[in-house]
């Protein structure tokens, strides 16, 4: 059946020859069909571009896996689904309340944190909640790997909820929602810009790399990671991992992949050309973020490895970390800043990696994946550098006020007003302050219900071994003396149940003799009568 033309529909309630009427109909239709095809232009985008980010839990999950030994792998895993199914919960039961519920963008008063909308209940936009929640899952899955092999699966459960549902979602109010301390869409911007960061470099992977270096700490190193057992500092940090530099590619690739939806979807419109041109600056400048990350990266691993051995090696786990900081880095200003700047961004990135990761090994903190260097420390510098290379033409294209400009664009017109890069610094110490504030306890009480760490004889053996009914692989990496240790621990446990059970029985049956010769006479009647 024909569609009815705008034509046919006007001329079916006028009359032909009332031209007047019959335009302003036809100006009218034609004008509600724009609108509904741009809206479902713009919902498209969204859930195609959360899809994208989506995607990254592959890469989240295949870098982890890789990044760790063998013997940890399912459990690993098995962590990066439950980023997915408890952050979910967490995010659609409070976390999106929290993180824009009650936005009213005709007013001027900041809000610290939303207050209605709980359980997805009112009026919300369903695409904007999946797009969210993808981001919710993508910082989840920061803190996997920089615990992995020694965390219990419930406190793993629990930090999820946790930060999906409350931390996360106080950061993307104060830098996205309307009424946010931060934000740049509010009414009256904070010094009348507001903090700009597009896509998160700040409240996600900030926030996911703090949290990450606080479970870190009280969580405290793999055994014989920094230690032997007797407690005594080894001379030389252990490698433990990675048992598949496959793996980790593939994790790499995917988590790249996936942040073309990352940085283009967060412009979350599409339906004019001037989105489209921020889109398409934005996929550029992550494009050359990444690839400047890696080479820096790379080759400055490879030079510093020079000057100690006198040989020339490439560093692969340099040059995919880079990448991945140079990634995080231009996150923020990917929509204000020129292609070279993203390219030197992207550069900075690959040395603050090295630094940062030299820096917590130096402090010996035990993070399996190095996702504090590449997350929190690529983060922080992602958001300063927002504030000096950000310009005036790319911020006003992307929507932004343009009193304070980019530090080095304030010095080039004389003025070196500092404002946007006092915002910028202002973010980043809430980002930190607020997850520190709110993850250092969760982590100690997690400790003291002794949820958080694991046995050391099931460290030992490995998760999947002592938790997971069993190894990925055919492992060689568990001695054997463990694992005849870890059976006979478990034999004990069945037995202690067993004799627990049977006394129980026991108990019961000696509890039911009086009320069985009370009813039916005493057990010698009962056998003679049979």
């Amino acid at each position: 059946m024909a569609e009815t033309t705008i034509y046919q529909a006007c001329t079916a309630s006028i009359d032909e020859a009332d031209i007047g009427s019959l335009l302003k109909c036809v100006a009218e239709q034609a004008q509600q069909q724009n609108e509904d095809l741009i809206g479902g232009i713009n919902t498209f985008y969204l859930i195609f571009a959360g899809a994208l980010v989506y995607f990254m839990q592959l890469g989240f999950a295949m870098l982890c896996a890789g990044s760790i030994r063998e013997k940890n792998v399912k459990n690993v895993l098995l962590w990066n689904l439950l980023d997915s199914a408890g952050g979910a919960f967490g995010f659609w039961s409070i976390g999106y309340a929290f993180a824009y519920g009650g936005d009213d963008p005709e007013s001027t008063q900041k809000t610290f944190m939303g207050n209605s909308g709980f359980f997805l209940t009112g009026n919300t936009d369903m695409e904007f909640w999946f797009f969210q929640f993808a981001f919710a899952c993508a910082l989840s899955s920061i803190v996997a790997g920089t615990i992995a092999e020694r965390c219990q699966m419930m406190a793993y459960l629990c930090y999820s909820i946790f930060l999906c549902g409350i931390v996360y979602p106080a950061c993307a109010h104060a830098f996205w929602s309307a009424n946010g301390i931060f934000s740049a869409f509010a009414k009256e911007p904070l010094w009348g810009t507001g903090v700009i960061d597009l896509a998160g470099s700040g409240p996600v992977h900030m926030c996911g790399g703090v949290a990450a270096l606080v479970m870190a700490i009280v969580l405290g190193p793999r055994r014989g990671r920094f230690y032997d057992d007797d407690g005594n500092v080894l001379p030389e940090p252990v490698p433990m991992g990675p048992h598949s530099v496959a793996l980790q590619f593939l994790g790499t690739f995917a988590l790249w992949f996936g942040w073309y939806g990352f940085n283009p979807g967060s412009t979350l419109f599409i339906h004019s050309a001037q989105l489209g041109d921020v889109a398409s600056l934005v996929a550029v400048n992550t494009t050359l973020g990444a690839a400047a990350g890696a080479l820096s990266g790379m080759f400055t691993s490879t030079l510093i490895d020079e000057r100690k051995t006198g040989v020339y090696t490439w560093d692969t786990t340099a040059a995919m970390n880079g990448c991945l900081t140079g990634l995080v880095a231009i996150t923020a200003g990917c929509a204000t800043v020129e292609p070279w700047a993203g390219f030197v961004i992207g550069l900075v990135a690959g040395w603050v990696y090295l630094g940062a990761s030299a820096l917590i090994l130096r402090l010996k903190i035990d993070d399996a994946v190095d996702a504090i260097p590449v997350h929190m420390f690529g983060g922080a510098w992602g958001v300063l550098a927002t504030g000096l290379f950000s310009n005036p033409y790319r911020m006003e294209l992307a929507g932004y006020a343009t009193g304070n400009l980019g530090w080095f664009y304030e010095w080039g017109r004389g003025s070196g007003n500092f404002t946007l890069m006092g915002i910028q610094i202002c973010s980043i110490l809430f980002v930190f302050g607020w997850t520190v504030v709110m993850f250092t306890p969760f982590c100690y009480v997690l400790k003291l219900l002794n949820w958080l760490r694991i046995d050391p004889l099931e460290e030992e053996v490995g998760m999947d071994l002592s938790r997971h009914k069993g190894s990925a692989y055919q492992s060689d990496d568990i001695s054997d003396k463990a694992k005849n240790e870890f059976y006979s621990s478990r034999r004990k446990i069945q037995m202690d149940l067993s004799t627990s059970g049977r006394r129980k029985s026991s108990k019961n049956s000696a509890e039911a003799e009086p009320k069985a010769e009370s009813v039916g006479g005493s057990e010698h009647a009962a056998e003679e009568a049979a």
